[in-house]
């Protein structure tokens, strides 16, 4: 198991970078505030992933401030898309800039790579732990350890477009649209098909509901 160390204001999104690294055998623990992230012992930790735009204190000068007391990968993951950040925060001894959005399988093999570089692993990543719930598309079912759920064939379009989107939200429009067989329906009418959804999904994924725009699956 290794132990990451990240400094990311966004809660929701550290959540779900460390449910996904988590498959990995990375285990994640996120400060939202940086004076809480630099008293954490970041000696205890593997590897650290940095935002930028933090409260009260710029990711920069955290960078700064961990690289003067520690030899650790850093790993800076922002949403600032200044070219003078990047050079600054590889200059005072950040390691790797990823820009976000990104794809969380490309932080994972920068992870790798990174721990690697620095000896903390010295052979390949461990293979994923299997997800608790998959899609079978020839199917059309839901398959976990324990059983294959069947589903209708709006549930199945719906769970199709939420699966291909794992961790991001999902319009109301982009599934109405997208799922032929609900085309003119209502937003009654898929609330109640996700309601059947998020039961045959109960006890291995969530679907949840963000206010005004769609819906997100997390597994």
């Amino acid at each position: 198991m290794h132990k990451i160390l990240m400094i990311e204001d966004d809660e929701e999104f550290a959540e779900l970078l460390g449910r996904f690294l988590s498959r990995y055998g990375i285990e994640v623990t996120s400060y939202p505030d940086p004076y809480l992230g630099l008293s954490a012992g970041i000696g205890e930790y593997d590897l650290m992933i940095l935002d930028l735009t933090l409260p009260g204190m710029d990711g920069l000068e955290v960078c700064r401030e961990v690289r003067t007391r520690h030899d650790i990968p850093i790993i800076i993951s922002s949403a600032r898309g200044d070219i003078g950040d990047k050079v600054a925060g590889l200059q005072i001894g950040a390691d790797d800039y990823l820009p976000k959005p990104y794809d969380p399988q490309e932080i994972h093999a920068r992870i790798v790579s990174l721990l690697r570089r620095y000896k903390k692993i010295q052979t390949e990543a461990d293979a994923p732990t299997p997800p608790p719930v998959t899609l079978d598309v020839e199917r059309e079912m839901l398959v976990t350890d324990e059983a294959s759920i069947p589903l209708t064939p709006a549930e199945f379009l719906i769970a199709r477009l939420l699966f291909e989107h794992i961790g991001a939200t999902v319009s109301k429009e982009q599934i109405l649209y997208d799922s032929s067989l609900l085309q003119g329906s209502s937003d009654g009418s898929l609330s109640v098909i996700i309601s059947r959804l998020r039961k045959k999904l109960e006890g291995h994924a969530v679907i949840k509901t963000v206010r005004g725009i769609g819906y997100r699956l997390i597994v």
